[in-house]
């Protein structure tokens, strides 16, 4: 195989008609390593064909086979048809053919490894609505109850003492649920931007609000300048007296403020160390946002106090010339984050571009990698890096491949949940489900799809009464899970 790689350099690329193939891709491991295994082992055929693709067609595709495959197939997507693509390729349209670099059995095994990416694919689509608010899992059976139902884009939750439940609606209008499932609206909601992903975000009560009534809300905040609008992610203080805010005050707004719409980030969570942790996106501007600490805030975590002033041991408080509120950094869209219940440990997820959704334990001043290293490639297909993994970035702990859209997260605690216990559970956007994440050692083991299609799952938490709740979009619905005996 290696005396093709010339001609396999032409595009670099298999099947893919929507694409431009102007890099070439890097070998990175010789094709004539395969020839010491058996070629009667079907696993073998299998790493033989990863091994083609990822030396063949990797530098223009990302190395990931999942992340390639993840996309609409202009000219079918069945065995005889990426055969046929590889074979004789789409002169017109840039795809080169390859019949003169691999030989029929080794198109063939290539169109057999990239379906299994497919298949990958599709297993977390679904086309119909559940008919039943019962479901079975693996371990026991869900009834799904409406505790809340009239908003549209249901954002963040927080449970009040009383049993009632703090909703924020990315529309910007701010919820009390009372026991009884009644919707009050909440006055005093800050001036914000309801577009593209902008709007009111998430919310998260004082450490000691019982006594002090105080919450915590993220918001897209917009400005005026020189006649173009900005916006940025802001969080506003304010104590909750009835059904109104008073004494509002942002404590973090961050720089810098931008044209764009979208990866606002904004997840709230108080450590046990009674900080406040930030989730900031990186507003869509890789290139300049999350690498650069001094004087930008966008692609990052932060921390601060109630106040919204900066722990003496923030990792960048001596950094001449850093934001002293960054407490990680190299973050794309972070749309979830939580505590974990036994080490205190800040943990959180984030929207990578087509794959590579990640979900990171936060360390103090660590790199996260964006966009120098990614499990997943640019939404037009393009490469955006060739490496997942370096020296000095602090790999996930776990992504996701195809992209499942994360946000919300929470761990499952207590013992109403048999067989759940010390799980982690993950909304998903994109594929309409909640995600249950089966961890040991601080790896995820085994994943199982809940209440497949219910609807862009935007918060899942973990309530003092012991229940968990989700919130899915348009329409807006709170869902408590009870389980069945």
């Amino acid at each position: 195989m290696i005396k093709y790689f010339g001609s396999a350099l032409v595009l670099g690329g298999v099947l893919t008609t929507l694409l431009s193939f102007d890099e070439k891709p890097q070998p990175k491991t010789p094709v004539k390593a395969l020839k010491k295994a058996s070629v009667a082992d079907p696993y073998f055929l299998e790493e033989k064909a990863a091994l083609n693709y990822r030396n063949f067609c990797g530098g223009c595709h990302g190395e990931k086979m999942d992340a390639f495959v993840d996309r609409q197939w202009k000219h079918g997507n069945k065995k005889e048809d990426l055969v046929k693509a590889i074979k004789h390729g789409y002169a017109n349209e840039g795809m080169p053919s390859f019949d003169s670099a691999f030989n029929d059995v080794e198109i063939k095994e290539l169109a057999d490894y990239i379906l299994k990416g497919i298949r990958n694919v599709d297993r977390y689509s679904a086309s119909d609505k559940p008919s039943s608010n019962i479901f079975k899992t693996e371990t026991m059976t869900i009834r799904l109850d409406t505790v809340a139902k009239g908003m549209d884009i249901p954002w963040g939750m927080a449970f009040l003492p009383n049993q009632e439940l703090l909703v924020t609606d990315r529309t910007g209008k701010f919820y009390r649920v009372g026991k009884n499932k009644s919707l009050a609206a909440i006055s005093g909601v800050p001036a914000l931007l309801n577009k593209g992903q902008g709007g009111l975000m998430d919310v998260v009560l004082d450490p000691d609000y019982a006594k002090n009534k105080t919450i915590y809300l993220s918001y897209s905040k917009p400005k005026t300048e020189n006649g173009a609008v900005l916006a940025t992610t802001a969080v506003l203080k304010a104590k909750l007296e009835g059904n109104q805010l008073i004494d509002q005050k942002d404590i973090f707004v961050a720089k810098p403020w931008s044209k764009t719409q979208h990866h606002y980030g904004s997840r709230l969570a108080f450590g046990k160390d009674g900080y406040l942790y930030i989730s900031v996106g990186e507003r869509g501007n890789e290139k300049e946002n999350p690498q650069e600490i001094k004087g930008n805030d966008l692609g990052k975590i932060h921390r601060i106090k109630t106040d919204g002033s900066i722990p003496s041991d923030n990792p960048f408080v001596k950094t001449e010339g850093a934001e002293a509120s960054i407490y990680t950094y190299g973050n794309r869209n972070p749309q979830g984050m939580t505590i974990h219940p036994t080490t205190g440990a800040i943990w959180e997820n984030e929207h990578g571009p087509r794959g590579g959704d990640e979900i990171n334990i936060v360390q103090p001043g660590k790199n996260y990698g964006w966009p120098i290293a990614t499990y997943g490639i640019n939404y037009n297909g393009k490469v955006i890096s060739d490496i997942s993994e370096k020296e000095g970035i602090t790999a996930p702990i776990h992504y996701w491949i195809p992209s499942i859209g994360p946000s919300g997260m929470a761990f499952v605690t207590g013992s109403r949940y048999k067989g759940w216990e010390g799980n982690l559970l993950t909304g998903s956007l994109r594929f309409q489900y909640l995600n249950r994440s089966v961890l040991k050692d601080n790896k995820v083991t085994k994943e199982e799809i809940l209440f497949k299609n219910i609807g862009r799952l935007r918060d899942v938490r973990m309530a003092p009464d012991g229940y968990i709740y989700i919130a899915v979009e348009s329409p807006g619905i709170i869902y408590k899970l009870v389980p069945v005996n």
